[in-house]
């Protein structure tokens, strides 16, 4: 059925046949996503990852002796069709080659039975030489080496269970690392601690990979010492093992089990999941003990085989896909109380996190948590989600009774746990407060580029629209500094980084629309100087682009091939910055016009989700959906549909309790 009329086009729209085409856009994207919502309400795209995923799959297979399984064999055909032309693997289309990843594809490769003699093989050895073999890999790689016996352990970094034992009023101690890295490295202590031996087959063995001469490293002050300690730190470990060792690798085994109470997983994501296989089999677990076998089985699940190939999620996303879904219908015209929109709402209201997870020993007053990422990670919410869903669940409208006052609940208590997980600097990062001491940055173990969890600009603008959409107006004080934090982040030319998008599209289109949802005038400087630098790297076919090169190189902002979903994101900045009458956005509107596939979606192979600048990267495969359809939407409208508060109502219970209702 018809989910936009031709009312909701405001009268500017001087053709009539551009507008009908706009209409039927619209439509058929709503109708792509809704063809796509699961029975249950959900919503939920493919998550891609880089090749470092069916690598250490295939290490992790080979670690519980399901090595000789099929559909390894599919895994190593996958990792052959992602090699580039020149031999090594990259950490996104079209990248350069990274070492860490080509390592460990030759690596699994070679375990998997490919020839080293075999043209693709001598290929790969050529670029890991040139690029400094595996000495010049990260230190999780090298790590994941010394495991099957390809790397000495004396030349990995350490990761001293001890850390674990660290109380909290120490500068330094395990949470005040990320809560992702934390994750990865308690039971990566253990591995490190324990040093777990693998042997492969002879043939398998690698050493031609080993480097002549080892390059030294570049090191600060602080590098420097930390560098010290790690080496103090391995002459300890060769004594025998102390009290207090011990108790450190049961306090890390136990934090580790605790975790994976009610959740699919350490973290939810792939690389606790195979550190926590190996560290528990370390520790002495049997092959066939229930939770090791659990393990396996979330590995499993994030398989997607096709054919003959097999390529691995690094976790799954169905509630932020969820959330992103509702967001474009609503705003593309799609009434608030469609029994689809409710039963994804209703399902987005299961998912939220565990009151004691990790955050609450830095947000010690909250009884209740936002939401997190996946489909059952409760002990890590973050705010990226939580200011999201907060944001759509507000444009559903449930039908009076126990889901509405469930939903009430659960906006008023996420949106209390997102106000106080606010920084001092007045932004938001993702998972932690307070998560920014540089010094964790230098330690031998930090290079994966991911210990520290600031805040960003695009979680922080996020956030003011979730204020937003709960009522407030700039003069709320947590928006206020929220808005002064965006100023103070805004680069030169106008544009904001973006630290989950790529990149500086990404970033200034969630700063203006946050800047103008929470209220900040148009004409202010801030918004003006982002609207011009969104012009000013439109391309000439109307869209907009940039590579993932532009964290590695900040000369790139705003430069690539355009693709629908920066497109979008440039679109709404505009938008939000009042230029839906300008030729940039009829230009790019027509670009996504022009562009729409038959059964609705948008082509899109270039990837421009971040996951770690520099070291992770994703390809969320709905993105060319809801974005776009967003944009469009938005555009047809004239603007965005007004806050509609699911607190406001005459239960006078919420009412006392909450601080939502702000001037607009």
């Amino acid at each position: 059925m018809s989910m936009v009329s031709s009312a909701t086009l405001l009268g500017t729209e001087r053709s009539e046949g551009r507008g009908a085409r706009l209409i039927k856009a619209i439509e058929a994207a709503q109708r792509f996503l809704f063809s796509n919502q699961a029975e249950d309400g959900h919503w939920r795209g493919e998550l891609e990852g880089d090749t470092i995923l069916e690598s250490e799959y295939a290490l992790a297979m080979h670690f519980v002796g399901r090595s000789r399984e099929a559909k390894l064999g599919k895994a190593a055909n996958y990792l052959r069709l992602k090699q580039s032309p020149e031999g090594g693997w990259s950490n996104y289309p079209g990248g350069p080659p990274d070492v860490s990843a080509s390592v460990k594809a030759y690596f699994a490769l070679k375990l998997l039975g490919d020839d080293p003699l075999a043209p693709h093989m001598e290929r790969a050895r050529r670029v890991i030489q040139d690029l400094g073999g595996l000495d010049a890999c990260n230190s999780f790689t090298k790590i994941y080496l010394a495991i099957f016996g390809q790397y000495p352990w004396s030349r990995c970094p350490s990761v001293p269970p001890e850390l674990i034992l660290f109380p909290r009023r120490f500068y330094l101690n395990i949470y005040e690392v990320s809560s992702w890295s934390r994750a990865i490295l308690v039971p990566l202590s253990i591995i490190s601690a324990r040093k777990p031996s693998c042997p492969v087959p002879s043939s398998a063995a690698i050493p031609e990979l080993m480097s002549d001469a080892r390059k030294p490293l570049k090191r600060t002050a602080w590098t420097s010492f930390c560098y010290a300690v790690d080496t103090v730190v391995k002459q300890v470990e060769k004594l025998p093992l102390s009290a207090l060792r011990t108790k450190a690798l049961e306090r890390a085994e136990q934090w580790t089990l605790e975790r994976l109470r009610d959740s699919d997983g350490l973290g939810a994501i792939f690389p606790p999941i195979v550190n926590t296989l190996i560290a528990l089999r370390a520790q002495g677990y049997p092959l066939d003990h229930p939770i090791l076998q659990d393990q396996v089985r979330e590995l499993e699940k994030l398989e997607i085989e096709e054919g003959e190939t097999l390529r691995i999620q690094p976790c799954f996303s169905p509630v932020w896909d969820t959330a992103l879904a509702l967001a474009a219908l609503v705003e593309s015209g799609c009434a608030g109380e469609h029994p689809a929109l409710v039963r994804a709402a209703r399902w987005l209201l299961d998912r939220r996190g565990h009151p004691s997870g990790d955050w609450r020993l830095k947000h010690p007053g909250a009884d209740a948590a936002g939401w997190y990422f996946e489909y059952a990670n409760p002990f890590y919410p973050d705010c990226d989600t939580t200011s999201q869903v907060l944001s759509s669940l507000n444009k559903v409208i449930l039908p009076a009774g126990e889901d509405h006052a469930r939903c009430q609940r659960a906006i008023f208590e996420s949106h209390t746990w997102h106000l106080g997980m606010q920084n001092k600097d007045g932004g938001w990062a993702a998972f932690d407060r307070g998560c920014h001491k540089e010094i964790l940055a230098k330690v031998p173990f930090a290079d994966h580029n991911a210990m520290l969890d600031p805040s960003t600009a695009d979680l922080t603008a996020r956030g003011l629209e979730a204020l937003a959409e709960l009522g407030f107006g700039p003069e709320f004080p947590p928006a206020r500094r929220a808005i002064r934090f965006l100023r103070k982040e805004q680069e030169t030319e106008g544009a904001w980084y973006g630290r989950w998008g790529c990149n500086y599209l990404y970033g200034t289109y969630l700063a203006l629309w946050g800047l103008w949802k929470i209220g900040v005038d148009r004409s202010d400087p801030v918004i003006r100087r982002g609207a011009a630098w969104l012009r000013s790297c439109q391309n000439q076919d109307g869209g907009w682009g940039e590579s993932l090169a532009s964290y590695d190189d900040p000369s790139l902002k705003g430069k690539g091939s355009s693709t629908p979903s920066q497109t979008a994101w440039a679109l709404l900045g505009l938008l939000a910055a009042g230029e839906r009458e300008s030729d940039a956005v009829r230009r790019g509107v027509e670009f996504l016009l022009d562009r729409q596939a038959a059964d609705g979606s948008w082509p899109e192979e270039e990837w421009t989700g971040t996951g770690f600048p520099r070291v992770f990267y994703l390809r969320y495969h709905l993105y060319p959906v809801y974005f776009p359809l967003l944009a469009l939407g938005v555009y047809a409208r004239g603007e965005a549909r007004p806050p509609r508060s699911q607190v406001h109502t005459a239960d006078t219970s919420l009412l006392h309790l909450t601080p939502i209702g702000g001037s607009r």
